[in-house]
């Protein structure tokens, strides 16, 4: 398709990308944010499906960073922890650890099946116990796995955009 006809068809359709839906309401506490979030994204250990979900979310089709939400490398520079995956005997101290490196106030979204309950993994050798046995969780995000537009939603509590 040439240049041309590509700039004639959104000139005539007048948009490119899909509307935002409607703003969801604020997550308790977190107008402190004033509409912008920085994410650390943690797997505790899983099957690596709900991670695979935050990256559809943070990626060009749903574009959270579109909302003020933006992926930081270190957990000193993060509002908020999304973590997914059942906690392994390995992760728990770097789990813990890695809260205590979050500022304060910090909020931590667990995100699937696995992060709420240990799901399938729940009763391995290697598996610890779901997320809330090691830091207190403030947003469940269930599903197996869940829709990269549940995460969004989640994600865009925090900012109320």
């Amino acid at each position: 398709m040439s240049v041309k006809r590509l700039a004639a068809l959104i000139r005539q359709s007048g948009r490119i990308a899909e509307p935002a839906p409607p703003a969801p309401a604020l997550f308790a506490g977190a107008d402190v944010f004033g509409g912008s979030v920085q994410v650390r994204f943690i797997n505790a250990g899983g099957c690596n499906d709900c991670a695979q979900e935050v990256a559809s979310a943070f990626g060009p089709v749903y574009d959270v960073e579109r909302y003020g939400i933006r992926l930081v490398a270190s957990p000193r520079h993060a509002d908020v922890l999304l973590i997914t995956g059942a906690v392994t005997r390995n992760m728990v101290e770097p789990l813990r650890r890695t809260v205590d490196a979050t500022p304060t106030p910090r909020f931590v979204i667990a995100v699937g099946d696995c992060a709420l309950t240990g799901g399938v993994f729940a009763e391995g050798y290697g598996i610890a116990g779901p997320v809330s046995d090691f830091v207190p969780v403030d947003l469940s995000v269930p599903g197996n796995p869940p829709a990269p537009a549940l995460i969004v939603e989640a994600l865009r509590r925090m900012t109320g955009r």
